[in-house]
């Protein structure tokens, strides 16, 4: 039976951050590179934790290449084709280091991942990306993962709540994407009814993650820069952000002029734009793309 949560549970637009004494004279003072060393892979990193979205429209080559100039990361999207990333690798091996190759958990997922990091020894970074990181089949695929690639750092999710951060850390993932239904172009809370305000599972699997000395990525619904600011505050790790780097020339979306105005298309990777265009269909509840301004 379902049980109601009584407890208060929190967004970013139900707090604000309260100011206090600081030595700094500008927040340009500010430094934002963290060192990381990842429980299960054992890998360090040094980076700003900022990360682009594994969206088609956002995790692109082009985005990788302008952010690891600043050292921020990329989650690159799954649907580059193995001699796309094999050139793209051949000419930017100084990117590789800040980039991760996303996989699903179908077979020709799995291959795909294999075919890519054989190709070059710089890529330490795998990002399992599934609609239902609750699926039993997804843990596996975790497991399996971890097994073959012992050395890589795993990125894994969605969830939201702290047992299961604990279950995929256990599993073999170093970092737990946070977030469901959060971002601009999400209607899981809307048409599943399922989600969990977000500030309020940052601060809850961001304990759970860090009592198994693991991490986790605040993924979604940050709208401005203070989000961004609230959700290191609530304890995330990394944040990953997807509409807010839509609208870029690096994004990958369709340029699409309304009311004489430009705009870039984007859209959930479970979205019906999405399915349609990597799947040839889809069921008709899948909500449709969204606009960003370019």
């Amino acid at each position: 039976m379902p049980r109601i949560d009584y407890d208060v549970k929190l967004d970013f637009k139900d707090v604000l951050l309260r100011p206090k004494r600081s030595t700094l004279k500008s927040r340009s003072d500010v430094d934002l590179e963290r060192t990381i060393t990842f429980k299960n892979s054992k890998q360090t990193w040094t980076g700003i934790p900022v990360v682009a979205a594994n969206m088609d429209t956002v995790g692109t080559f082009e985005m990788a290449k302008a952010l690891a100039k600043h050292k921020c990361f990329t989650t690159i999207h799954k649907h580059y084709s193995v001699e796309e990333w094999k050139e793209f690798g051949e000419k930017n091996k100084d990117t590789l280091a800040f980039v991760a190759a996303s996989s699903g958990t179908s077979s020709a997922d799995w291959d795909r991942l294999q075919q890519i990091l054989a190709l070059f020894c710089e890529i330490k970074f795998i990002c399992l990306d599934v609609a239902n990181g609750y699926s039993e089949v997804f843990v596996e695929y975790v497991r399996k993962v971890r097994k073959h690639f012992p050395q890589h750092t795993i990125l894994a999710g969605n969830v939201v709540t702290g047992e299961m951060v604990e279950e995929l850390i256990l599993s073999g993932a170093d970092i737990i994407k946070v977030g469901i239904g959060p971002g601009s172009v999400c209607t899981t809370r809307r048409k599943a009814g399922v989600g969990y305000p977000q500030l309020s599972a940052v601060i809850e699997c961001a304990d759970a993650a860090h009592g198994l000395a693991g991490h986790i990525i605040s993924d979604g619904g940050c709208t401005c820069p203070g989000d961004i600011a609230k959700a290191f505050g609530a304890g995330a790790d990394f944040v990953m952000m997807g509409g807010m780097l839509a609208g870029h020339d690096q994004s990958g979306g369709e340029m699409i002029e309304r009311n004489g105005k430009k705009w870039k298309q984007f859209y959930g990777m479970s979205s019906a734009t999405a399915m349609q265009k990597y799947s040839g269909g889809v069921a008709e509840y899948r909500q449709e793309c969204g606009l960003s301004p370019s």
